[in-house]
């Protein structure tokens, strides 16, 4: 039995949880998807994971949140001792350049712009399975 990769997508908007989820199904890697919609509910699962909830393997981080945008998210992932170790991607509609700089010096571990369709976005699903998933799987 292979292992199964825990997921956190955080995403608010319905069509673009809908096409990861659609974009997933092709990746060959045995999941979990847990869809937080806004940053308050994404900190509230990872908090979650000190009392016994799964944690998670990666985290896929739209920056354009309600409540909590994506970088304070980010940031507050990367200043926790027992978070900071989690691969975070951010996928982001965004392909403004101060927002991929803010990004990274938060410590994103990469980032990547959203397709607006399922082709575009299985492919890079694809990419974040051989880089993030495949080494999380065989480091187990």
């Amino acid at each position: 039995m292979h292992r199964v990769v825990e997921i956190l997508l955080v995403e608010d908007n319905a069509d673009d949880v809908r096409l990861t989820m659609e974009a997933l199904k092709d990746v060959q890697i045995h999941h979990h998807l847990t869809v937080a919609r806004d940053g308050a509910e994404a900190l509230a699962v990872l908090r979650s994971t000190r009392h016994g909830s799964p944690r998670p393997d990666l985290v896929l981080l739209d920056l354009a949140l309600p409540r909590l945008d994506g970088f304070e998210v980010l940031s507050t992932i990367k200043r926790d001792p027992d978070l900071r170790a989690i691969p975070v991607v951010i996928l982001s509609a965004s392909s403004e350049e101060r927002d991929i700089h803010r990004a990274y010096e938060l410590q994103a571990n990469t980032f990547l712009t959203k397709s607006a369709d399922l082709a575009g976005l299985t492919s890079v699903m694809r990419l974040i399975e051989k880089f993030w998933l495949l080494p999380r799987i065989a480091g187990a």
